[in-house]
């Protein structure tokens, strides 16, 4: 099959397509044919080892010290169950699935991945593409586990910085369906697509120093972990609740991707694809992702659409 194998740390130009082994499923396993994968902020870290100095030592120790442990990256797919194990239950052949990797040794980029049937991934909605589902399993899991974190409750005044990358398109969907008054803060050219997503107000970071504002907000939800709470605090009502990326732990859960789920079926959130490239083009994919100018989400097309 083919795949994109990356032999050592470094640009995207490590980043090679190869033709490697077809994995066969083990008893509790299923395999996936896969159609669609992402490029994610978290691969360009992985790729080329620009991780913060605090976890830096463990982070090397878990992908390796010399050159990534897993080669084959990729932490979001969706695809069609091709073979399952004799022990599997919860899924059959033909089956469309969608699912992250990040527990499961990555793998995304590849024309093929077997997963244990328990890992956290269930069946796509009918009414996405492969495409779609593929930028779902993290980006939208991750905005809707910080917004409960946060406690978000009908009729408060929710800041999102960030808003325009991959976990806050989402955000600002969530924040809406949980009937909050949303304000987006992202740069100039990424005004229009927050206010379409539902933000109520948008602040252009460019131009408008949101910490000077008078307004003050309930909930802030950092997505870029940029800023300390105490930049933040300026604009916090006294009880609020503070948010960020930056002290989100590595535990998935299940019933946050069946909640996305059934949240995609009911047309309350959707994924936005900023760029979409073929499993070929992906040194370019990643470029485009270093250059820190991505909307939405960034997805490969490994299969069929």
């Amino acid at each position: 099959m083919k795949a994109i194998v990356a032999s050592q740390y470094g640009g995207p130009e490590v980043l090679q397509l190869e033709e490697v082994q077809k994995p066969t499923p083990k008893a509790n396993e299923i395999l996936i044919k896969v159609h669609a994968t992402t490029v994610t902020v978290a691969d360009f870290r992985m790729r080329s080892f620009t991780v913060p100095a605090a976890v830096w030592i463990p982070a090397r120790l878990a992908l390796g010290i010399t050159k990534p442990r897993q080669p084959i990256f990729g932490s979001e797919l969706a695809g069609v169950v091709e073979a399952v194990g004799k022990d599997v239950t919860r899924f059959k052949v033909g089956d469309q699935v969608f699912a992250s990797t990040l527990t499961e040794n990555f793998g995304g980029y590849a024309e093929y991945k077997c997963l244990p049937e328990k890992a956290m991934m269930v069946t796509k909605p009918n009414n996405v593409t492969y495409a779609e589902a593929a930028a779902m399993p993290i980006g939208a899991t991750t905005a809707l586990r910080l917004l409960r974190k946060g406690n978000i409750q009908r009729g408060q005044k929710v800041m999102i910085y960030g808003a325009s990358g991959s976990v806050g398109t989402y955000a600002i969907q969530l924040a809406k369906y949980f009937g909050a008054e949303v304000t987006g803060v992202c740069s100039t050219s990424n005004l229009e697509l927050v206010k379409s997503l539902g933000a109520d107000h948008v602040i252009d970071y460019t131009k408008d120093d949101f910490s000077s504002r008078e307004e003050r907000y309930d909930v802030i939800f950092d997505t870029l972990a940029k800023f300390p709470k105490s930049q933040y605090s300026k604009v916090l009502k006294p009880n609020g609740t503070y948010v960020s990326m930056a002290k989100l732990s590595t535990k998935e859960s299940m019933d946050n991707l069946i909640s996305i789920k059934e949240l995609v079926e009911a047309g309350k959130i959707k994924a936005f694809i900023d760029r979409s490239y073929p499993l070929e083009d992906m040194v370019e994919a990643h470029r485009y992702v270093d250059a820190g100018h991505k909307k939405g989400n960034v997805v490969i097309s490994v299969g069929a659409k």
